[in-house]
């Protein structure tokens, strides 16, 4: 490791702790109201149970989780599944990619704790009797796989069967990295709720992306964004969601820089924390 990158993360390290110190301190020191704060399982809660399976799900809604993100990928016969990786491999030990493989094909693998891989439908089919859940759909597109007509089959198929499901309190936002999803679903199911996702810090040439697709909901990474850039964000209408969280400190950095939706793969161990040491958060 290079001094340029030792001294770089001893610096992000820093403003790290230097802002969830600000923020611990400005609470403990006033009568702030309580803060109301919404979180989402990435994947399910990637850290905590075997990532986008529905043991996850089932799990982690019992122990009071009301937020979610997840993986949908199209199976050979056009069948929406969830995995978040190209490849099977580090689910299951098989370095397939799930288009590749029929629907009956991938009923008959496991993952290596012994898990289906799930279809949308049966995910879609536990939350439908769930009223005020929150779930990110992420299109997982952007690969060759995906040509225009089988983008569009996908983006038809996904809207369809994830909005007739939705309970009426509900939020169900179709999320992506590819941008073509993102327009295809705007020009054909404007009412759909969509969220461009970046690999980067929140910053102007990002929000001017969103604004162009016709989108108010940005995701991005927590390293590098600053408060000023989320209350510009808010200013202008944006939604803004920050990624990724693998720890507590992750969440109260994303509380400190005032994002409205903070993504993490330890939903629970957040929600303990903050019942046990934290009691002007409220967690959504």
């Amino acid at each position: 490791m290079s001094m340029i990158t030792i001294v770089k993360e001893f610096c992000f390290s820093f403003r790290k702790r230097l802002a969830i110190a600000m923020l611990l301190c400005s609470f403990a020191t006033s009568q702030a109201q309580v803060m109301e704060v919404k979180i989402h399982a990435h994947r399910g809660g990637a850290k905590e149970y075997e990532e986008n399976t529905l043991e996850a799900f089932k799990e982690t809604y019992k122990r009071g989780i009301r937020g979610y993100e997840t993986d949908i990928r199209l199976t050979k016969d056009g069948h929406l599944v969830l995995l978040h990786d190209g490849s099977l491999l580090h689910m299951t030990g098989i370095d397939r990619p799930i288009e590749e493989l029929t629907l009956k094909e991938l009923g008959k693998i496991r993952t290596k704790k012994g898990n289906p891989i799930p279809t949308l439908d049966e995910v879609l089919a536990f939350f439908k009797d769930k009223e005020g859940v929150y779930i990110e759909f992420e299109m997982k597109t952007n690969n060759p796989m995906y040509d225009e007509a089988t983008l569009s089959r996908y983006c038809d198929q996904l809207y369809d069967k994830v909005y007739a499901a939705k309970p009426s309190t509900s939020l169900y936002v179709l999320t992506s990295f590819d941008k073509r999803p993102l327009k295809y679903l705007k020009e054909n199911h404007p009412d759909a709720e969509l969220m461009l996702i970046k690999s980067e810090e929140l910053n102007a040439k990002l929000l001017q992306e969103a604004d162009e697709l016709g989108i108010k909901r940005v995701a991005c990474m927590i390293d590098g964004t600053t408060r000023k850039m989320v209350r510009q964000a808010k200013k202008k209408g944006f939604t803004v969601c920050l990624w990724p969280g693998t720890s507590v400190e992750d969440f109260l950095l994303g509380v400190a820089l005032g994002g409205d939706h903070l993504c993490t793969d330890v939903p629970l161990a957040v929600s303990e924390w903050v019942a046990a040491n934290a009691s002007w958060i409220r967690i959504k």
